[in-house]
């Protein structure tokens, strides 16, 4: 009898993981909404339970507070399944420069996400200070996802030479940041397209030492 019930525990296991999982993605998506249509101040903890069909005190337990729920909006527009699968793409890669290539798509997914759910975010009346946060949050995650690549350029002989690896990972997280996407897309007005082309060969020529030519390049920018 007891065998019995030990071999049912993964299953219910996964049941509630689901369970769970379905719960979080109906109060994130909630908010959005709340925000689209009510603004920051009508984006309520009670207002997010009843539109989510849950309870103010599960919304409290999952997320524990307003912010923790803005957190998980902008990770699941940034670093989903399609995020994953770009890094797993890039990492793959055989090649060193296709692999640091295949790093500038990724930028570019990121920050048209985010700033498409930031610009939702000021419009709803978010405050400075908790966007500021938010931000900030955002940019000490990417550091610490960017890590791999670096070990994997270093593991491979093909940073310039002089350049070590804390220094080499800085460079690539301020070329693939924000801050400069912000100064050329939404400042100068490039399109994404022209800015992933030209983020692909500043850093192969920042980073990389110089080797056989890779056959396959990004295209020129033209726009």
């Amino acid at each position: 009898m007891q065998l019995a019930k030990t071999k049912q525990r993964p299953y219910k296991s996964l049941v509630r993981e689901r369970q769970a999982g379905d719960t979080r993605s109906r109060i994130v998506e909630a908010t959005r909404q709340l925000l689209q249509s009510e603004g920051y101040a009508g984006m309520t903890i009670d207002a997010i339970a009843q539109r989510a069909e849950v309870s103010a005190q599960s919304v409290y337990a999952i997320f524990k507070s307003k912010t923790g729920i803005l957190t998980e909006l902008l990770d699941q527009s940034t670093f989903g399944p399609d995020y994953e699968e770009a890094v797993r793409k890039a990492l793959s890669a055989g090649d060193p420069e296709t692999r640091l290539r295949l790093a500038a798509p990724i930028a570019r997914q990121i920050h048209d996400a985010q700033s498409a759910t930031f610009d939702l975010l000021r419009g709803a009346g978010v405050v400075a200070p908790e966007l500021a946060k938010l931000e900030q949050q955002r940019e000490n995650l990417r550091y610490e996802r960017q890590e791999r690549m670096i070990i994997s350029l270093r593991d491979a002989r093909r940073l310039r030479p002089g350049l070590d690896h804390a220094t080499a990972r800085d460079i690539f997280w301020m070329l693939t940041g924000r801050d400069v996407y912000r100064m050329l897309v939404r400042e100068r007005g490039w399109s994404s397209q022209k800015y992933q082309d030209w983020l692909a060969d500043t850093l192969v020529h920042s980073l990389l030492t110089p080797g056989r030519r890779n056959p396959v390049r990004s295209r020129s920018a033209k726009t």
